[in-house]
């Protein structure tokens, strides 16, 4: 059943332990933080071929697999990665596949200029005789494009997106490739374990063995358990279940299906958007998505990464990459009734550029795919849960005072779980100044909402699970008020947002709400 057998290993972050960074290795600790967005002191303290824990369930050892399984194409793509995390993922692939079905690893180098990614790469990879292939992008081409030149270049049945810092978990690979087997159409994903970019340290990310991909209407990917139908209807705890969607970066499919598909839309760039895309397809063309527990694969989250990497990148375009390709995604595969829930949540994106999408309209009809009502109806029903449809807004933009001053409302840096909110000098960009509020009262600013805090000053939050809420906007008066406490929002001399007693003649109550598309500038 592919069972590998145990072996001791000695050493630091053995056993997916944490590693301590002591106080001499601090600055360069930081400074390697800041451009990779880990500690690659801490890293490079740990073996390439570490030990890490088997966080599968005790029955996932059992499970006994097919032997003719189709071998797969690990596809790692990378810009600027730090050395030892990369290195790490690739011996880690090799370690834990069984080398009848791995037919390669294929690395995608998308235009890094570290010069320990050239040549000592090239001459690193001839350990493995072949099984490790670069390929290297002239210019950074962003993720999602460097994934489906991967896809071109591999030559197994099934390929398989990794992250450039992953650790693979024992026996990983076999209940994907099994997935796949009993059905092509299948796009498995495998559970994603956390590796703590400060100390290595490997670690389970859920609190419950079943969690599934879904998502909000302003496209944020979110996870919620799964629904018990799905769950009572398999046999045993180990068994794969269905996922609307996934996050994105780790997944295998069969390589020939990929590119019945499309591949990825060649419209998205960099990346966002790229895991709704892909998994909105296969549901809604005819295939399926599923979780399979009894694969884990640990991911190293980043943590606060400044400069490095990222020096490369073009100029944001006035529409951001990621925006850009929500839109298309939206236009694509949601139904008339599902784009306006997200041009409610993002109304600042409605008639904003997304590029000619007419190819992927067609594909869409020559596979006589589903809509997008089926999809919420038969597979995302669990959504509504958590993220109910959105009402129409009855006002949003930026809201600032009648009397012409040049200050709007403003998050002030606060954070989702964050203080009191006020006002602060337009910048015109939306961001942090465009709030809106729909026409069941509730005043919200992207996923998060405004609320009244000991009923005198607006703290920002999380939204409650309905997209209700106590305020209203009288357009001809200017007054925000809220209804059950009939008091309205105004300003003080500290710039904060309060609830005070309504009066019409009260200049710091007269609000005006103006629409704004910081796109169109």
């Amino acid at each position: 059943n592919y069972e590998p057998h145990e072996v001791k290993q000695y050493g630091p972050g053995e056993g997916g332990k944490a590693v301590v960074t002591n106080l001499e290795e601090k600055d360069e600790a930081d400074r390697q933080i800041r451009e990779y967005g880990f500690n690659m002191v801490a890293s490079d303290k740990v073996a390439m071929n570490r030990t890490i824990p088997d966080t599968r369930m005790p029955e996932c050892k059992f499970w006994h697999y097919p032997e003719d399984l189709p071998t797969a194409s690990v596809i790692i793509v990378f810009f600027n990665e730090g050395w030892s995390t990369l290195i790490r993922t690739v011996h880690s692939v090799i370690n834990t596949s069984p080398p009848k079905v791995l037919k390669e690893v294929v690395l995608i180098d998308d235009g890094s200029d570290y010069d320990f990614l050239q040549e000592r790469l090239e001459n690193y990879i001839k350990q493995f005789n072949g099984l490790v292939k670069l390929f290297r992008n002239t210019e950074r081409l962003g993720l999602i494009t460097a994934r489906t030149i991967g896809a071109e270049h591999s030559t197994g049945d099934v390929i398989v997106f990794l992250d450039a810092h992953c650790e693979c978990n024992k026996n990983w690979l076999p209940p994907l490739l099994t997935r796949i087997r009993h059905d092509r159409t299948i796009l498995a994903v495998p559970i994603v374990d956390g590796v703590n970019w400060d100390t290595m340290a490997y670690y389970t990310v859920y609190d419950h063995n079943h969690h599934r991909g879904i998502l909000e209407w302003g496209l944020l990917y979110k996870e919620g358990l799964v629904p018990k139908e799905i769950l009572d209807a398999r046999k045993y705890a180990s068994e794969p279940y269905a996922s609307p969607t996934h996050a994105g970066g780790l997944l295998a499919m069969d390589r020939a299906y990929f590119f019945e598909l499309g591949g990825y839309d060649p419209g998205l760039k960099i990346w966002g958007g790229e895991n709704y895309e892909l998994a909105f397809k296969v549901w809604m063309c005819g295939g399926s998505s599923e979780w399979v527990p009894c694969s884990r694969v640990g991911h190293i989250y980043r943590g606060p990464r400044i400069g490095g990497a990222p020096k490369k990148r073009q100029e944001e375009p006035k529409v951001p990459h990621s925006y850009a390709n929500y839109l298309r995604v939206v236009e694509v595969w949601m139904d008339d009734e599902f784009k306006e829930y997200f041009y409610a949540r993002e109304p600042w994106l409605r008639g904003a550029p997304f590029g000619d999408v007419s190819a992927q309209l067609k594909l869409k009809e020559d596979n006589h795919c589903k809509s997008f009502k089926w999809f919420m109806k038969n597979v995302a029903f669990d959504i509504y849960d958590k993220f109910p449809a959105l009402p129409p807004n009855v006002a949003w933009g930026e809201i600032r005072h009648k009397g012409g001053d040049r200050k709007c409302w403003d998050t002030i840096g606060q954070s989702v779980n964050g203080g009191p909110i006020g006002v602060f000098f337009c910048h015109g960009q939306g961001g942090n100044q465009l709030f809106r509020i729909n026409a069941k009262g509730q005043l919200g600013l992207g996923e998060r909402c405004i609320l009244d805090e000991n009923k005198d000053t607006l703290h920002i939050r999380v939204c409650e699970t309905e997209p209700t809420g106590p305020f209203e906007f009288n357009e001809e008066l200017g007054q925000i008020r809220h209804k059950s406490l009939n008091k309205c929002i105004g300003t003080s001399k500290d710039d904060k947002l309060h609830l005070l007693k309504c009066d019409p003649t009260n200049a710091s109550q007269q609000w005006q709400i103006n629409q704004i598309f910081p796109w169109k500038n």
